[in-house]
């Protein structure tokens, strides 16, 4: 089974599994297609967090391929000659934006462990569709129409740029050559192509330029981004939920799911409002403590085993009340917790999610972005490159457990899960884009698969609902008029959120059988060979 955010996705990965390709074989296909049909959400000169399940050994492998800053980055970087700090829109714009990519390293590793088919194999499909072209969609005319400063950044106009001089209309071709010739230079180097070579060179040039050119140097290029650590695993009921480590945010999802498991949500269902209620302050109390500690671990303390703890859990959990809390709830001190200055993280969306299941029960959970959409709009061998370096807190607070740092990663939203059942045999894939609204976004969807017993694909499709800080956002129109009133009696006035749509893509193995799951927020399909 695959599950991505594109149909032309999907078949790419499908066609590897039919050649007798393993989850990672055909999960490194999807991500080379998504970065041709899908190039606003994610693509290869991005970054990439990936858990792996082994079904031989059981074993889950966590790859992490979370962008570095370049050894040039400092805290002031987003700024003018002035001191001023720069605009978002014109900070995302910057060379300074742009982080040392490390999906391709990320997916080499779990490939050499992993991988079945060779390397060079895996993306020539996709070199030959970018030459060929493909149908824009609504999604990504949408994209290219888009009000937000990438949309009419030079290099994004020129990629879009149709023979009439126009911008590509929904059913045009895009045609991608530079691409298809970057793509074969991945093939032949692997990921070296981006530590020296023509398109590193080329990558280091774009950053360089105005406006706010950055410094990459070549030992920038070649340092190592993409390493293998061990998931990050809980027992809730009768399953083990997998998870990233930091930076990823898979330690709030956690949180979320255990603050939860001790209330009775699970006796509820979609209609109750209190399901709702109790959904909503639990992510509030999850997303201050995620606020306030997660980053990156080489840099800073992050305390995982604290933040997980029963009693800890059990102490967050009792300061849910029986309406919602009129302020925004404060962090709390978790065991071996450090004091970090606060956070100033803003992080917006454009990111994508997909999941493999292969013949011999090999798995792949996967969260790939280039940070927001067409990243910092700036172009190198037909793709967009990253403007991760943005996730960091970068106003007041140097001390923030996410401040900028050189050689650090920024911390990331990206929590892809793999759910196991007690005896360490595969239940399930499921991840998302969504920026900061990733946990609760997973945490939706897990509340409704395992807890409700609703097919994945139904547990996807249920509302969002997005409780941060002071705000209940979410898709208030999916919700009945009557269960909103209710929740504004409790305190829980849902508004239409900014940021991006979820697009939770999954796969659940239940007696035996596959049941793969696509957002419908957005393109994508769920499909077997």
């Amino acid at each position: 089974m695959v599950s991505s955010a594109h149909p032309l996705a999907t078949e790419a990965g499908l066609e590897v599994l039919r050649r007798g390709g393993h989850a990672i074989d055909a999960a490194i296909a999807v991500q080379a297609m998504l970065g041709l049909v899908e190039p606003q959400s994610s693509g290869l000169l991005g970054g990439a967090i990936l858990l792996h399940y082994d079904a031989g050994s059981g074993r889950i492998d966590s790859y992490l391929g979370r962008e570095r800053a370049p050894a040039d980055a400092r805290p002031g970087m987003f700024s003018d000659g002035d001191t001023h700090a720069l605009s978002r829109g014109d900070a995302m714009l910057s060379g300074h934006a742009t982080g040392v990519p490390g999906v391709l390293q990320a997916l080499e590793l779990a490939h050499a462990a992993h991988g079945a088919l060779p390397w060079r194999e895996l993306f020539e499909p996709t070199a030959q569709r970018a030459g060929q072209g493909f149908a824009v969609t609504p999604r990504l005319h949408r994209h290219i129409a888009g009000r937000f400063p990438q949309a009419s950044a030079p290099d994004v106009v020129a990629l879009f740029e149709g023979p009439d001089g126009r911008p590509l209309r929904i059913g045009d071709t895009f045609r991608n050559p530079a691409y298809a010739d970057s793509l074969r230079i991945i093939a032949k180097h692997g990921a070296d192509a981006l530590r020296e070579g023509p398109l590193a060179d080329a990558l280091a040039a774009r950053v360089a330029q105005a406006p706010h050119g950055a410094r990459m140097t070549p030992e920038d290029l070649r340092a190592t981004v993409g390493e293998r650590t061990d998931a990050l695993c809980r027992p809730l009921r009768a399953w083990i939920l997998c998870t990233a480590p930091p930076p990823a945010s898979g330690v709030g999802v956690l949180q979320l799911m255990l603050l939860l498991d001790g209330t009775d949500i699970a006796g509820r269902g979609p209609d109750d409002p209190e399901t709702w209620r109790l959904f909503a302050e639990a992510s509030r109390l999850m997303y201050a403590d995620r606020d306030h500690y997660v980053g990156d671990p080489r840099f800073v303390p992050v305390p995982v085993e604290g933040l997980l703890a029963p009693e800890y859990i059990a102490a967050r959990r009792a300061l849910i009340g029986s309406r919602a809390a009129s302020a925004a709830p404060m962090p709390g001190r978790p065991g071996g917790a450090p004091s970090p200055a606060a956070d100033s993280t803003c992080e917006p969306a454009g990111t994508s999610h997909l999941a493999v299941v292969d013949a011999a029960g090999n798995a792949v959970s996967m969260t790939t972005t280039i940070e927001s959409y067409f990243g910092s709009g700036r172009v190198v061998g037909g793709m967009l490159l990253n403007n991760q370096l943005t996730d960091f807190s970068w106003g007041p607070g140097a001390t923030a457990a996410n401040a900028i740092a050189p050689g650090k990663r920024p911390r990331s939203s990206m929590s892809p899960v793999i759910v196991l059942d007690r005896e360490g045999r595969f239940v399930g894939a499921i991840g998302s884009p969504g920026g900061n609204a990733i946990p609760a976004y997973i945490a939706k969807a897990l509340v409704g698969w395992l807890y409700w017993d609703l097919p994945l694909q139904d547990a996807i499709a249920l509302p969002n609902l997005v409780a941060r800080g002071d705000r209940f956002n979410g898709e208030a129109d999916a919700f009945p008029p009557a269960l909103r009133a209710a929740l504004s009696g409790r305190g829980v006035d849902i508004v239409a959120g900014a940021g991006e749509d979820s697009g939770l893509h999954g796969v659940a193995l239940q007696d035996d059988i596959l049941q793969g799951a696509a957002d419908p927020r957005r393109e994508g399909v769920a499909a077997q060979p």
